[in-house]
């Protein structure tokens, strides 16, 4: 039988997002980023297409590498203004069932235990619907606004990971054991002392000496998704993460890539297919091939270059603004984010790519394809790009919001579900049951499971108020 089609949205909390320049185009409504209902609105959308989840993207500094200013980043509303995408998650939430909420949150800048807190709090309101994206950053500005000189190295900031991660999984996993909240009226005891625990934790980096400061979520840890790609992304990957988000140009390039993430999580110890992976990919749709072709023109014309420039310079770390467009690209080694550099030099070295073509590239979309067609051609599309490549899904890019998510709901989607390889209805349970559907919690093997707190047999269940 052939395998599902699984989509997620591709967002965040800003202008644009990822095709700059289209936020020029008359239908284009993510000026509207900081108007709630639009994103009610549109999580509305997304659930009546069964998607996933919302995915947010986030940033904590500005991309001012091109020509070593923020200006083309300001002037083009290349991701700034951006606000904090985890304020959405409530309110999205309390207009859906089942969506889930993926949250892109750095770990380089806020200590854990607040964090934390934050996430345990979001899965509770979501009932269990809130994934967390780590990262470990890649822009200096993010870095020098919060008192740093610069950013950490790049191997450097997946070695802090790892000891954050080990706090959070301590807190979450760890620190209250199940049924420690009684709600016992008559007994007179909410929470039992006994069966809470502190942490202790004191390693290079944090000292966390006491408890959780929240009663265990529907999933205790949200679920874990995670988007490098370079050899030590990869590992973090196949060690910690539960879905992956990967980007690249052409099929060989993404196969190479979910090659490498399945071959980490079996190094890890862990099965090759328990990580969902989401390749990017932006869908330009009509009812007729014609009408999709005229649509894609029309939003290349909106692409602005230069946008795409400070785009790019952003997540290389290369100041694109000193190349010719006709200049080929080169790899560089920097501690900037690696992977976006490597799918346009190391990872086919076959094709060499110009600043130029990269930036028109990037323009629309991002560094996923951009599948242009009628449902039919589209849904073809998407099964070959699936099948070749092993991914298990796709993380939809938008040229205009909510217009580009809208076609995909009602052109798309119907398609694939015709041909039986897209959901029709969602899974009950939490987000991590409905992408892996092994439960609601992480698996026994999973390395924050070794943290579980003790579930003593004589232990008092949790029960309702009496």
């Amino acid at each position: 039988m052939a395998r599902p089609i699984r989509f997620n949205a591709f967002a965040m909390n800003t202008v644009g997002h990822q095709s700059p320049g289209l936020w020029r185009h008359p239908e284009d409504e993510s000026w509207r980023y900081a108007d709630l209902r639009f994103w009610t609105e549109l999580a509305l959308t997304l659930e009546a297409g069964c998607f996933d989840a919302l995915f947010l993207a986030d940033v904590l500094g500005v991309y001012d590498v091109y020509q070593g200013s923020a200006d083309a980043a300001l002037r083009h509303a290349v991701q700034v203004p951006t606000n904090d995408p985890l304020l959405l998650v409530p309110a999205m939430a309390a207009a859906t069932t089942d969506l889930g909420f993926g949250v892109t949150f750095s770990l380089s800048y806020e200590h854990p235990y607040p964090f934390a807190r934050r996430m345990s709090t979001l899965d509770h309101l979501t009932r269990g619907r809130v994934g967390w994206n780590i990262v470990t950053g890649y822009l200096d500005s993010a870095a020098r606004n919060l008192g740093l000189s610069q950013q950490g190295a790049h191997d450097a900031r997946y070695d802090y990971a790892e000891e954050y991660l080990e706090v959070v999984y301590k807190l979450w996993e760890a620190s209250w054991e199940d049924g420690a909240v009684r709600r016992d009226r008559q007994g007179r005891v909410y929470t039992d002392p006994s069966r809470v625990h502190p942490i202790a934790h004191a390693g290079e980096h944090f000292r966390v000496p006491g408890i959780h400061l929240c009663e265990p979520s529907p999933q205790r840890t949200p679920l874990l998704y995670q988007a490098g790609t370079s050899p030590r992304g990869r590992a973090f990957a196949g060690k910690h993460a539960e879905a992956v988000f990967i980007s690249a140009p052409s099929r060989a390039i993404l196969k190479k890539q979910v090659d490498g993430i399945r071959s980490a999580a079996v190094a890890a110890g862990r099965r090759a297919d328990e990580i969902r992976i989401y390749g990017q990919a932006l869908i330009v749709t009509a009812s007729t091939e014609a009408e999709a072709q005229r649509k894609f023109a029309d939003y290349r014309e909106h692409v602005d270059v230069e946008a795409a420039l400070a785009l790019l310079s952003g997540w290389t770390g290369i100041d694109f603004a000193g190349y010719g467009h006709g200049d080929p690209i080169r790899h560089i080694e920097n501690d900037a984010g690696r992977t976006a550099l490597a799918s346009f030099t190391t990872d086919d070295p076959s094709r060499l790519w110009t600043v130029g073509e990269a930036a028109r590239f990037v323009g629309l979309g991002g560094r996923g394809p951009v599948l242009v067609g009628d449902p039919g051609q589209v849904a073809d599309q998407l099964e070959g790009w699936l099948d070749e490549t092993g991914i298990d899904g796709f993380n939809l890019a938008f040229a205009i919001t909510p217009g580009t998510f809208r076609d995909v709901v009602e052109l798309v989607v119907p398609e694939l579900q015709k041909r039986g390889r897209y959901a029709t209805s969602y899974t009950a349970g939490t987000l991590r049951h409905k992408l892996l559907g092994q439960g609601d919690h992480l698996p026994p093997h999973h390395p924050g499971r070794q943290f579980h707190a003790a579930h003593p047999a004589t232990a008092t269940p949790s029960k309702e108020p009496a």
